[in-house]
């Protein structure tokens, strides 16, 4: 199992728009960074964890967790030349972006906000602070406890 942090804006998609959908899954879709893209192709897995953060807000927070329940499949919305993410250069043959599927699991007690988080040693090393604005990122396992800890 890997633990994951994944970046969404809440006028986005927010940990509350998760919870709505039916049996608490959404697809996590639009992602069109390279890097991102190739962490949730070819390495994030059904069952990992997911730790669910707000950016582009006042006070940019962890606010809960998710777990994913489908592994990478092709974005849908770079076929359809309605979507704001729609790609030209993708075909059904060599999709260029992909996306999983991902459960609501928890809340947090509290947002756990950026500038906690940075200020904690044992975080200083966490793909958060030293790479920030990548919107799929790997979490350590003992990153992951201390964080589900400080957000209990």
């Amino acid at each position: 199992m890997s633990y994951w942090l994944f970046k969404s804006e809440p006028d986005e998609y927010s940990l509350d728009d998760l919870k709505a959908e039916p049996g608490h899954v959404g697809r996590w879709d639009g992602i069109r960074n390279y890097q991102a893209r190739n962490f949730l192709r070819d390495e994030v897995e059904e069952g990992d964890g997911v730790l669910f953060y707000l950016s582009a807000c006042k006070v940019p927070a962890i606010v809960g967790t998710a777990q994913v329940v489908r592994a990478a499949y092709p974005d849908p919305a770079q076929f359809d030349p309605e979507s704001k993410y729609f790609d030209p250069k993708a075909t059904a043959e060599k999709p260029r972006w992909f996306c999983v599927d991902i459960r609501w699991q928890s809340e947090f007690a509290r947002p756990l906000p950026l500038k906690e988080i940075k200020q904690n040693p044992a975080l200083a090393e966490m793909v958060l602070v030293k790479q920030g604005r990548l919107s799929i990122q790997p979490v350590r396992e003992s990153e992951w406890r201390l964080l589900l800890k400080l957000g209990a």
